[in-house]
């Protein structure tokens, strides 16, 4: 019972957090909207197909950043040729995700939680997203601090869902197992500051694999630097 209580005062937090922001953000939208409206023919927003919370699937919405009629890949690098000029701003900024506070809104997402994944790689990886879907999707989390810069590393990828597969949503894996065995108000304030830091101050954010620790990113750390006593994520 205490738990259940404890769940619905926190999704309570989150719903009416989500709507103070988007009011607050009503501005940005619109501008948002109006620059991504005037330079191509298209939807103003995009719905991704994700996984949620008990493994159920739910359209994950951002602002269009490719062309409308825009084909290829799954995965975007930093150079994708797909995006317009604004979506290219759109995604520097990480601007294009702010329409999913409309997702924590509706119960979707949390504003901390594993980043949400597309079906397909959830069905690649099997058993190992168990953990993972045991707690609600996030805008921000530690897998998205740790892999901000994850589109510049797919740009050197030949092959980028065998890089994604292969390289990278492993270690995402470990990290957001890691989120799903210790989660609390206290560590979800803490990302919350952390992705303030990254996104105003434009400062890479470095995640302890073993422990979830936060801290600022050497320069000479790389976004894929692995620590050796890292957890199972």
């Amino acid at each position: 019972m205490r738990l259940r209580l404890e769940a619905a005062w926190q999704r309570t937090l989150e719903a009416t957090a989500a709507s103070i922001l988007v009011i607050l953000a009503l501005p940005v939208f619109a501008a948002c909207a109006l620059a991504i409206a005037a330079e191509s023919r298209g939807p103003i927003f995009y719905r991704c197909r994700r996984v949620g919370r008990g493994g159920g699937t739910f359209d994950m919405l951002k602002f269009r950043k490719m062309r409308a009629d825009a084909a290829g890949p799954r995965l975007t690098a930093a150079q994708d040729e797909r995006f317009t000029r604004v979506g290219r701003r759109l995604a520097a900024w990480k601007l294009d995700e702010l329409p999913q506070l409309l997702n924590v809104v509706r119960g979707q997402m949390s504003l901390v939680g594993p980043r949400p994944e597309d079906p397909e790689f959830v069905a690649a990886v099997g058993s190992d997203f168990d953990e993972v879907l045991t707690v609600r999707p996030g805008i921000t989390g530690l897998s998205q601090l740790a892999f901000a810069r994850e589109s510049e590393v797919l740009d050197r990828e030949a092959d980028r869902e065998a890089g994604y597969l292969n390289r990278l949503l492993p270690q995402k894996l470990a990290l957001d197992s890691l989120y799903a065995r210790r989660r609390s108000l206290g560590l979800d304030l803490q990302i919350l500051v952390w992705t303030a830091f990254a996104v105003f101050l434009r400062q890479d954010v470095a995640v302890n694999r073993a422990t979830g620790a936060l801290s600022v990113r050497k320069s000479r750390e790389r976004v894929t630097d692995v620590v050796p006593e890292r957890a199972a994520v």
